[in-house]
């Protein structure tokens, strides 16, 4: 299993100031991945479960500075819209990549599982799942609106600790809670974010 793309996308946001810039990256870090599964593929594997990448832009971490700096760089659902498009842009040529290896490489099963959808999902559709505060992180600092403070991070004196994180998709600004971890797995499960909808049992067999 592979589930890969949002640390190398936060960290080229840290040094580079255009989403522009970032994107440029990418076809850089997808060549990593395409080495990494031909290498496990030439020592012998043949089933690859891929992840793509979730909407980096909905991270209460990312929101809270970015919002502050530009307003006009958020989505009608209070992400950043820049993080989010980098984010969309690997994931499609990830998805590229997918394809070209199962015609590469006929003997293996790649499955591809969007993560994006099933993520973004979880903060557009908030109230369907008895969510309060989507953007909001349980383990943190600060208060409304996102309750997280980059000098003040959850574990370290002063940090605050929501009652219920049943209400809650973040727990620490980056970590989901594991109630939104658990409707990542179901949704996981189903097959229905899965390309080709195979189900874990395929690989145990």
């Amino acid at each position: 299993m592979i589930d890969i793309g949002q640390n190398d996308l936060a960290g080229a946001f840290t040094y580079l100031s255009q989403a522009s810039q970032v994107i440029e990256k990418i076809p850089t870090f997808i060549s990593e991945i395409q080495d990494a599964i031909l290498g496990i593929y030439k020592h012998g594997g043949k089933n690859f479960w891929i992840h793509n990448t979730g909407p980096l832009g909905c991270l209460p971490q990312k929101v809270a500075t970015r919002n502050a700096s530009n307003s006009n760089d958020v989505d009608d659902h209070g992400c950043v819209k820049s993080m989010n498009e980098a984010a969309q842009a690997f994931n499609h040529q990830l998805r590229a990549l997918c394809e070209q290896l199962r015609l590469q490489m006929k003997d293996t099963t790649i499955v591809y599982v969007d993560m994006y959808a099933i993520k973004y999902d979880l903060i557009a559709n908030s109230s369907t799942y008895g969510i309060q505060n989507p953007l909001m992180v349980c383990c943190g600092y600060g208060g409304p609106p996102y309750n997280y403070n980059s000098n003040i991070t959850c574990r370290q004196s002063g940090c605050t600790l929501c009652e219920e994180s049943g209400a809650y998709v973040s727990w620490d600004g980056v970590h989901y809670t594991e109630f939104a971890n658990s409707i990542v797995a179901s949704k996981i499960l189903s097959t229905n974010y899965s390309t080709p909808p195979l189900d874990l049992h395929h690989f145990c067999t």
